[in-house]
């Protein structure tokens, strides 16, 4: 897998985390440590995302 290939999967978990934690925080009593897990995970995505855009 080329980086930029890496780097567009990446996004796109990204992107499925971000639905994921609207859809949590939509429901009538949200899980909050179900949506600081998803946010945690999106955060590691990201600063993966930053680290291969680096190079």
């Amino acid at each position: 897998m080329s980086p930029q290939d890496r780097i567009e999967a990446l996004k796109a978990k990204h992107a499925e985390l971000e639905r994921a934690i609207g859809e949590e925080n939509s429901r009538p009593l949200p899980n909050r440590d179900a949506v600081s897990d998803l946010k945690r995970q999106k955060l590691r995505i990201k600063d993966e995302i930053f680290q291969l855009e680096r190079r």
